[in-house]
């Protein structure tokens, strides 16, 4: 059968459910771009709508367990949002996920960075995502209403799930904050600007790789969230409280972290110790 001439509706239907359902801009972007490619898969394979398809097309990606994984989430919305049609891991399985310690930064690491540049708005993208622990799209998203320097927190709006949470601001953040205010004139009521408007996620990523090869480090935006959950359950700080302050909905999202936490291990005594 052939389906070509239903690409676009295709394409529009799924948008428009994605829309429904409240999905994000991110989400639905993926899920049409990861369609189309199958779509045309499809057209020039000459196969038909099924699972046999999907098994097919899947064996000829090479993409990294994650992509795979998306790409199988994809396509399972297509086949039961939109065609209506059964689709379940037993027909086409999906790979089982990584489970990968986090990447994070040592203190002295943190400070390195800070002091590695001049630019008060780099410096404040690295104590942002440390001091708050905010994902990148959630830094981006920060308006400076959402900032309350008396009671010392951050109201983070409809992070990721679209929830609404409150997460610590560090004292000694906020006169960097207020000089950076006093020293922009703002277009926008976000904290951090470009040239058109909202801040980037390349700026962003390209300002901490730079300043990552100055210290020796591949640096990513993630990692500093990482390092402020793990420091936090260094310091002892309940795990349940991190959970909160990171917006994990699941505690064992959250206790990843004490795979990486030193806190425990250096109670522990080697047994060599004991002899």
């Amino acid at each position: 059968m052939d389906y070509t001439l239903d690409h676009e509706k295709y394409l529009t239907e799924l948008e428009n459910r994605c829309i429904l359902k409240g999905y994000s801009r991110q989400t639905i972007k993926a899920y049409h771009y990861n369609i189309r490619k199958f779509l045309k898969f499809l057209e020039k394979s000459r196969l038909n709508l099924n699972n046999n398809a999907i098994r097919s097309y899947l064996l000829t990606l090479n993409l990294s367990v994650n992509s795979m994984r998306l790409q199988h989430a994809s396509i399972g919305f297509f086949f039961r949002e939109i065609l209506q049609k059964p689709f379940t891991t037993k027909e086409v399985p999906v790979m089982k996920k990584e489970k990968t310690l986090p990447k994070l930064l040592g203190k002295e690491q943190i400070k390195d960075m800070i002091g590695a540049t001049n630019n008060l708005k780099h410096k404040l993208i690295i104590k942002l995502l440390y001091s708050s622990g905010l994902r990148l799209a959630e830094l981006l998203n920060l308006k400076r209403k959402d900032i309350d320097f008396e009671k010392n927190i951050i109201y983070v709006r409809q992070g990721k799930g679209k929830k609404d949470r409150i997460t610590l601001i560090s004292e000694n953040l906020k006169l960097d904050l207020l000089k950076y205010y006093s020293n922009n004139i703002f277009k926008t009521e976000y904290v951090l600007e470009g040239r058109k408007g909202k801040y980037s996620k390349k700026s962003v990523q390209k300002i901490l790789d730079n300043i990552g090869k100055k210290i020796g480090v591949k640096v990513h935006p993630h990692m500093l969230r990482h390092s402020f959950a793990t420091h936090l359950l260094d310091a002892g700080t309940d795990i349940r409280h991190i959970q909160k302050l990171l917006g994990h909905s699941d505690i064992s999202t959250t206790e990843i972290y004490t795979h990486v936490s030193n806190r425990d291990i250096s109670n522990i005594k080697s047994p060599m110790d004991n002899l």
